[in-house]
């Protein structure tokens, strides 16, 4: 089997309030695929489920070791899903609001890239 890209997409999240790397790392995701049908991995490809494509998703955020895998990948809805996480991302400095449970006034941003992946005889 040979293993083609077959879209990548693109996305950037954030946690405003709350500092959450998971939250920004799950919001880059949806952002990367919020605007696209994927009709051509039937048309084209050939499959015949959605869960047939792989999806492999790299976010860089920061305090990577804090994301929460399952609930980022939780946010596509088809294929066989993997994730890696690495440093990167950004923060940004905001105002802390105790009401909105902040532990400090840190904007915690991600970047997402989502890979569709057919596999080919």
């Amino acid at each position: 089997m040979t293993r083609k890209r077959f879209i990548i997409e693109m996305g950037m999240g954030i946690d405003q309030h709350g500092q959450d790397p998971t939250v920004a790392a799950a919001r880059a995701v949806r952002n990367a695929i919020a605007h696209n049908a994927l009709p051509g991995v039937w048309e084209v490809a050939g499959l015949s489920h959605p869960n047939e494509m792989i999806v492999e998703v790299q976010v860089a955020v920061p305090y990577p070791e804090l994301v929460r895998h399952d609930e980022v990948l939780a946010v596509l809805p088809f294929g066989q899903k993997s994730l890696t996480v690495e440093l990167g991302g950004m923060i940004v400095h905001g105002i802390a609001i105790p009401e909105l449970d902040d532990k400090n006034d840190e904007m915690i941003i991600a970047n997402a890239a989502v890979t569709v992946i057919i596999e080919k005889t």
